[in-house]
């Protein structure tokens, strides 16, 4: 099988590498720009399969398809809001979103293997993905969120959430006053429903509101260590991967 990854970060993308080899999937080219990949493709034969990243250094990866007729199959990476995603996620083979998760690889890659070679191919509207991600679609995002304290609800005002995170299965929601509350949802689902100008997903376990944010240390390994006003259960930390995208939130 013919693999290509195409992501202007050269860590992730020989991150992404060693985690398909481990998958038994070489992958001999690896590019890093628009620029770059339409060079490429004017010069070579086309992939069984390409990684993408949407966000290259000089552009949105759509552009290499504004110039060059590809059929190949597509698994997007990216760290956009996955609800901005929508548009295309039943017609690509799968997108993963950053930092990108072992078991999430290893499924995208067996529904790309379980697909009919007819069904492989690129059929999306490129021209609406770009103006979805360019310029988002306005929509409401969650003003509170109702938890059961014993018999009673209780209503949380997003403001007052420092962060959410994931532990032992569940997913919880660390307020101002220092109180942590089970929540009936996912870190997955919250991609969706969270302000994405206030809270950051900086790692799989953890999302963070900007406004609770009370320092920044460097940490091990190219990472970050963010110290909030009042959770400190365990180590907050942004995932390498997430690092640049996370500078360029708070920016």
């Amino acid at each position: 099988m013919n693999i290509i990854i195409i992501e202007d970060e050269k860590p992730s993308a020989r991150r992404l590498q060693r985690m398909l080899t481990e998958l038994q999937m070489d992958v001999e080219v690896m590019l890093h720009s628009v620029e770059e990949s339409i060079e490429w493709f004017q010069n070579n034969q086309h992939p069984d399969l390409i990684f993408l990243d949407i966000q290259l250094s000089d552009g949105l990866s759509f552009e290499i398809f504004d110039t060059i007729d590809i059929n190949s199959a597509v698994i997007f990476t990216t760290a956009y809001d996955e609800y901005a995603l929508q548009a295309f996620k039943l017609n690509s083979i799968d997108y993963l979103l950053k930092p990108i998760d072992e078991e999430d690889l290893e499924r995208a890659v067996l529904k790309f293997k379980d697909r009919a070679p007819q069904q492989q191919s690129v059929t999306l509207d490129f021209d609406d993905i770009k103006k979805l991600l360019v310029n988002p679609i306005e929509r409401e995002y969650k003003k509170r969120f109702s938890v059961k304290v014993g018999q009673h609800l209780k209503l949380i005002n997003i403001d007052d959430i420092e962060c959410f995170y994931s532990e032992n299965k569940g997913t919880y929601a660390h307020t101002s006053e220092g109180r942590n509350y089970l929540l009936d949802t996912t870190l997955e689902q919250l991609e969706d429903e969270l302000e994405p100008h206030k809270f950051f997903r900086i790692s799989r376990k953890f999302f963070v509101n900007v406004n609770a944010i009370k320092d920044m240390v460097s940490y091990t390994n190219s990472r970050l260590q963010i110290k909030l006003n009042t959770y400190n259960e365990q180590d907050v930390i942004v995932a390498r991967e997430r690092v640049k995208d996370f500078k360029q939130w708070l920016a």
